[in-house]
């Protein structure tokens, strides 16, 4: 390799790689910058309010930080990181596919834990990006597109109450925001715990399901989607029937009846329901999601990057379904640092569809994290950060305010 070749010789020769070739475009960004940084801890934080997931940060000795977003606790994550250090600690950040590799092959004396090695993929993305002086989603073969399209959620409303629905939809159309994609949840409405396996669907709740989203329907008109939101309760009995009930409201899609892992059931459904189907938040690695594709069981993949696998994880998930012409959907309920996170993947692949987004929230939790630039979101789309790495700059402060209990910051 020539090494006296110049910065932008370099870069030159990357940008005119094929898209397909990511990760030599990455590889050839990265070239002239191997061996010069030094990875020199590697620590952990959970705040409030980001669906039990925590930070990971990353520090060198060249004084660049990066950010991650793991989807696990604090505790778990920093247990998890001790026993990942001596792979990391006194390494180049830059090779990150044998980083991954090292990590994600882990068998002993522990299996390697996926959500905790996501954040720290992340992390390790968004060094290299502020090394190369590239945006993470150049590093990743993009930008197809400048914006991704999110969609948010139905809160603070009763489906099964008519006056609820319109006095939401008024307030979801004067969200400056301007999202025009809600997912409503059903199980308040069949009155079974989040999360929790339900028994067959009687009657009765089939009919509360058929109205509440129809309740939605007309509340919102045909302008606004409305996705029907699961939590891997349903049996595939329910799970059909469920899809039969809110078909006329045609919904954007049904998202997670069944349990987790792939069954016989998924396909069932599919061939049952005539309306789209996705599912993923959980599933780790292409092995999870591979029996979904291979069958064309779900008609969207909604992979988690804090939980998939990070972005070399996912990236690796996206081009599989890329394969059978899959969208490729991003869940998020997580911090800022998962919301940029999700810009610059979504902006990276071509078969993006849409990713979920807590931006907007009465709070504005999210993007009260941000010390610099806040999101910006503009008829549904957020804007992807054109600067080197993921463009995430803490507030310090504000996330030391939202440490969960016990929590120390930045350990």
């Amino acid at each position: 390799m020539n090494r006296h070749v110049t910065r932008r010789e370099w870069i030159r020769r990357a940008l005119a790689l094929p898209a397909g070739a990511w990760l030599a475009r990455y590889e050839a960004l990265a070239e002239p910058h191997r061996g010069k940084v030094k990875i020199t801890a590697i620590k952990v934080m959970q705040i409030k309010d980001i669906a039990g997931n925590c930070l990971i940060r990353i520090e060198t000795d060249a004084g660049i930080t990066g950010y991650g977003e793991a989807g696990s606790t604090g505790p778990m994550a920093r247990a998890r990181v001790e026993t990942m250090k001596q792979y990391l600690v006194g390494q180049d950040p830059l090779p990150i596919e044998r980083h991954f590799h090292n990590l994600t092959t882990l068998m002993h004396t522990y299996m390697a834990h996926i959500p905790t090695i996501s954040g720290i993929d992340m992390a390790l993305w968004d060094i290299a990006g502020k090394i190369t002086g590239q945006p993470v989603n150049v590093l990743l073969g993009g930008p197809f597109r400048d914006s991704i399209r999110m969609y948010s959620h139905g809160i603070g409303v009763n489906l099964l109450d008519a006056a609820s629905c319109r006095a939401w939809a008024q307030r979801i159309k004067e969200m400056p925001e301007k999202f025009t994609a809600f997912k409503c949840g059903i199980d308040s409405i069949i009155g079974v715990p989040a999360a929790r396996y339900a028994t067959t669907l009687d009657s009765d709740q089939l009919r509360r399901v058929a109205r509440a989203f129809r309740n939605a329907r007309e509340a919102v008109g045909e302008e606004i989607d409305i996705a029907v939101h699961c939590h891997n309760e349903l049996d595939t009995t329910s799970a059909m029937q469920v899809a039969k009930a809110v078909e006329p409201m045609n919904p954007l899609f049904l998202e997670d009846p069944l349990n987790v892992p792939f069954s016989e059931g998924w396909a069932a459904l599919r061939r049952a329901a005539r309306i789209p189907l996705l599912t993923g938040e959980k599933l780790e690695l292409v092995r999870g999601f591979k029996p979904f594709l291979d069958s064309q069981a779900v008609d969207i993949v909604h992979p988690d990057l804090a939980f998939a696998g990070g972005f070399t994880g996912t990236k690796k998930i996206a081009d599989y379904a890329q394969l059978t012409r899959t969208p490729v959907a991003l869940h998020n309920v997580g911090s800022l640092v998962l919301c940029y996170a999700n810009a610059h993947f979504g902006s990276a692949i071509h078969n993006f569809y849409r990713s979920e987004s807590a931006l907007g929230r009465p709070t504005r939790h999210v993007e009260k994290m941000s010390a610099v630039r806040p999101p910006e979101v503009k008829n549904g789309h957020l804007t992807v950060p054109q600067v080197p790495g993921l463009g995430f700059e803490p507030n310090e402060d504000y996330l030391r305010s939202q440490l969960m209990p016990g929590e120390p910051f930045w350990s």
